[in-house]
């Protein structure tokens, strides 16, 4: 441990069923109950049609890498103890595409088009992360 804590994500109201989902283990993704667009990020209203219509969806957790990148300088102080970060968009079996951090991987097995699977980092006991993890 270097001194500096790890961040955490700021949670609002907006945000909250997400991460309530999560510390249950269970992910979470808005869905337009008017277009049936994924939404993600967390939104007050839909990126495609601009309803508020929405409602929370369990989504299955397993996915594939889109894309990712392999950070050795760490973004923030308290991640240095993480290095090297693997930092990825995946590709839900659903259709949406999520940027999370892939865990259980070397950065020299990483490939595009990886499948992987949903893993909760239960940071402590107020927060767990989103990340996913080869299958």
């Amino acid at each position: 441990m270097n001194g500096f804590p790890r961040p955490v994500p700021a949670v609002t109201d907006v945000s909250r069923p997400y991460w309530q989902a999560a510390k249950e283990h269970r992910l979470e993704l808005q869905r337009c109950d008017e277009c049936n667009e994924w939404i993600f990020y967390p939104r007050q209203v839909c990126s495609e049609c601009l309803s508020s219509a929405l409602s929370w969806r369990q989504v299955s957790g397993f996915g594939t890498v889109y894309s990712y990148t392999i950070l050795y300088v760490p973004p923030h102080p308290g991640l240095a103890d993480d290095l090297p970060l693997i930092v990825a968009v995946v590709k839900l079996d659903e259709g949406p595409q999520l940027t999370t951090n892939i865990v259980g991987c070397q950065p020299e097995d990483m490939a595009v088009d990886m499948p992987v699977t949903v893993y909760f980092d239960d940071v402590d006991e107020t927060t767990t992360l989103v990340k996913f993890k080869p299958l």
